[in-house]
Parts: C-alpha cells; structure tokens; sequence
C-alpha cells in the first residue's frame, strides 16, 4: 500500500478541483491518503514567484479555465467575494483539527467548500467563526504549536520539491497539479515508464539561465 502526501492550499481553485476528482482516480488502488496544509504564499516566495492571480492575463485565464474544468468535471465552483485573499486563518484551522496537524477528508472538504461553493468572502470574520464551531478543532488555531506545523509543512514540502498547489507525493515521485492525477494513477498501477523516461526528464540541460 502505497503512501500518497497531498500538500494544499485552500486558496486554489485548481487544489479544490483536484481534491474532489482523486476519489474517481484513485478507485481500486490500495492507498493511504496524508493531507497536509501549506502556505503557497510561502512557496512563490522561496521561488520569487508570483501567483497565477497576480498576473495580469493569467488571471482572467486562470478564473476561465477552472470554471470551464469546473463544468467538465460537474464539481460545483463559485469564485469566492475576493481572490486572492490571506487564507493563513483557513489552513491553520484545518491543522487544529488534528492532534498531528493532518486533517481528515471531511474537514479538508468542508473547508473547501467553505471557499469555493456560494460565492461567499473566505475570508469574512462571521463565516469563519461558525466554520470553526462546526469543525470543534482539538487545538486552537492560535497556538503556537499549530502556526509552527503549517510552517514545518510547507518547509518540508519544498525541501522535497514541491513548487505549488495541490502537489501529489508519492514515494519520490512529485506529480503537481490536477492534470498530474492520470499520471499519478500510472505510477501507482506500476506503468513501466516510470523505470527510465522519469529520469530521463530531470536529466534535460538547461540552455538559458535568467
């Protein structure tokens, strides 16, 4: 049985997507599923990005393509009030919600939802109160020991190569993305391509450095 490491951000709509299509990829695989929050914020930093929806054009396109993939997948989505917005309130919810700071599907779910169904501001202080009182989290989102595991989580998820949300980690193999869902299923039914072309990639010389 294999065990499969999805780090998340609640502010993207593509991590939304993805959540709610693994169920259907990940039928009849033996798996154990680990969701563990991050702050992407902190990962555009440490790669001196910036967000899709901090990108003129990209933006627009960004909205257009999840609502397009939205309708596809017949997964409900609806822009919340304001994108982006701060979503470190959200993610360290979901870490209090869990002794290890690893939340179970139903609280990654309803914060989710919380988000992306009714078209709501994620972030306003009343919605959240009452999110947090129907989740009943076992700590409080303001300890310290729940600020410090969302930031061991997105530590670790870039020391082991992840550079955005949702990111798949199986084994050492990162798959980014809800398109990766395919070729994570793949991997895990043992496609022999993973043997060889993997590497074979990574091994690409890069000819321009800016």
């Amino acid at each position: 049985m294999k065990t499969i490491t999805c780090y998340l951000d609640f502010i993207s709509p593509y991590a939304y997507l993805a959540f709610e299509a693994l169920p259907l990829h990940l039928m009849g695989v033996s798996h154990c599923m680990v969701y563990k929050p991050v702050l992407f914020a902190a990962m555009l930093k440490h790669h001196g990005q910036l967000g899709p929806a901090e990108i003129a054009g990209k933006r627009e396109w960004t909205y257009r393509q999840v609502a397009w993939l939205s309708k596809q997948l017949d997964v409900p989505l609806d822009m919340p009030q304001s994108h982006p917005f701060n979503p470190l309130a959200l993610l360290r919810l979901a870490v209090a919600c869990s002794a290890e700071g690893e939340p179970n599907r139903y609280v990654c779910e309803t914060i989710f939802k919380h988000v992306w169904q009714g078209g709501a501001a994620a972030d306003d202080a009343a919605r959240l109160q009452a999110l947090t009182q129907q989740l009943a989290p076992q700590r409080s989102v303001d300890a310290p020991e729940v600020k410090a595991q969302l930031k061991a989580n997105t530590e670790e998820a870039i020391a082991r190569g992840v550079f955005g949300v949702p990111t798949f980690v199986v084994d050492d193999k990162v798959f980014w993305g809800l398109d990766a869902l395919p070729m994570m299923r793949a991997y895990l039914d043992g496609d022999q391509w993973f043997g060889s072309a993997w590497d074979t990639a990574a091994s690409i010389q890069q000819g321009v450095k800016r």
